[in-house]
């Protein structure tokens, strides 16, 4: 048996003997000699495995004397552990359920893609190469602004979709929240109206409330926000920020036309409104549309995005591209808050999975599974009388209608109980005009529990 199995065969051990009062809590585990001696194993195996129970908590150690046994915590309780049905259907609640649900429930109602659709192998290149990097990467504080390795890289593909930004305008953050929230920290204060799309995603109500801020919220059409609703709301309620994504709308997965782009464009500097532009799906996009950062040259836009999407929602890491007088300010604010930036570690992790020469194949591999995703979903779902607002040219999102007189929340709830969460449409909605609408994430719709539940959901008389 390889040595790192001895270490886990000792640890077990000892587990069990505390598990049944073979060790009472406080009373001193056997000598390393002794144990060494009785398993057939070396001194230093029985040294790791005591460490390592230490580090968990089941035994402690105690300088000079030896290693005790401790106390277990009590086992946790359904209550605990299970799906919390009884807590109100708001933006936070799918983020909870999504968040906190065993890793083997299904979840077409969560913003992320599973594991198996990621770019694992550059991921595991870049980890490797990780471990060889200089010793102040994987001990040292970040820098202000972030490495300039990945911002240059950012700069590069900006330029490629028509945004000419040096590095030096740009800023890493420790996520797309991260730059939310920063934004949000230094041009807000309690009270401030913020428009933002209805339907939105979810956590930029969240966030919104956090800061106190009054939330606006704007028809959505197919191809962006109502222009004359947009109009009238930053005249009559004079919004310091206007929070969108331009491109695959989340929940809707819809796509600015440049008509609608020039007219908000236009309304936001008549009333002097900054425009928080949150790229984070721009990836996948089978081609580019238009944006409201290119468009205004990033005056009145400040532009974020993250790489959680379509590279890694574990490895955190966002970004701010905005004017340089904008950028000096997060700067200081995110020092003031957190800091320093970015992780160096993540950045370091994300500028390696960049430049892998995989990581555009593996892009374009995506786009294509994700189109047949939407097609199969959309077939499946119409058997059950539940339609998309419209089909989206990109992204994993379907911004769906339930059959007449059901309800999303309730259908949600009755899935939620057979272990599968789903997205109401009302969570999105600032005006709560989204009863009958559901968001799936067509990537997560592969396990062949979903339907089977979701049809029963929508048969419950609650629904």
């Amino acid at each position: 048996m390889a040595e790192g199995g001895r270490t886990a065969e000792v640890m077990r051990a000892i587990r069990g003997r505390i598990a049944v009062r073979g060790l009472t809590p406080g009373e001193r585990l056997p000598s390393i000699r002794g144990l060494a001696t009785l398993m057939g194993v070396s001194p230093s195996t029985v040294v790791e495995a005591y460490e390592r129970l230490a580090a968990e908590g089941a035994v402690r150690s105690r300088p000079g004397s030896g290693f005790y046994a401790a106390s277990l915590a009590p086992p946790p309780t359904l209550a605990e552990i299970g799906p919390h049905l009884d807590r109100e259907v708001d933006p936070f609640w799918v983020s909870r359920q999504s968040l906190d649900g065993e890793p083997d429930i299904p979840k077409p109602g969560c913003g992320w893609l599973p594991a198996a659709w990621m770019p694992l192998d550059p991921l595991r290149r870049a980890a490797r190469s990780l471990a060889r990097a200089e010793d102040a990467v994987l001990t040292d504080y970040g820098t202000t602004r972030g490495p300039a390795a990945l911002r240059r890289h950012l700069a590069r593909l900006f330029a490629e979709e028509g945004l000419p930004v040096g590095p030096d305008r740009i800023l890493l953050t420790g996520s797309g929240t991260q730059a939310v929230d920063l934004v949000c920290r230094l041009l807000l204060r309690p009270g401030d109206a913020v428009v933002v799309d209805d339907p939105c995603y979810f956590n930029f109500q969240a966030l919104l409330r956090a800061h106190r801020a009054t939330v606006i919220g704007v028809p959505w059409t197919e191809a962006g926000p109502d222009p004359e609703r947009f109009a009238e709301a930053a005249a009559s309620h004079r919004p310091r920020l206007y929070l969108t994504n331009s491109a695959l709308h989340n929940p809707t997965g819809g796509t600015l036309s440049p008509a609608i782009a020039h007219r908000i464009l236009n309304a936001a500097a008549a009333h002097d409104v900054t425009i928080v532009e949150d790229d984070i799906f721009a990836p996948l996009e089978p081609e580019p549309s238009p944006r409201l950062a290119t468009l205004d040259g990033l005056e009145r836009v400040i532009r974020i995005g993250s790489f959680s999407k379509t590279l890694s929602a574990s490895v955190r890491c966002g970004y701010v591209a905005a004017r340089p007088d904008r950028i000096e300010a997060l700067i200081d604010l995110q020092v003031a808050t957190h800091f320093g930036g970015v992780s160096p570690v993540a950045a370091e992790l994300v500028a390696g999975v960049l430049g892998d020469g995989q990581y555009r194949k593996h892009l374009e591999s995506l786009r294509r599974r994700l189109a047949r995703a939407r097609r199969e979903t959309a077939e499946r779902l119409s058997a059950l009388g539940i339609r998309p607002w419209l089909m989206p040219r990109g992204g994993f999102y379907l911004w769906c209608m339930l059959p007449d007189g059901c309800d999303a929340a309730g259908v949600a709830r009755a899935a939620l109980r057979e272990g599968v969460v789903l997205a109401p449409g009302d969570v999105f909605s600032v005006s709560r005009t989204a009863p009958d609408r559901m968001r799936f994430n067509v990537a997560q719709m592969e396990d062949g529990r979903v339907m089977p539940v979701l049809g029963r959901a929508l048969a419950m008389p609650e629904a």
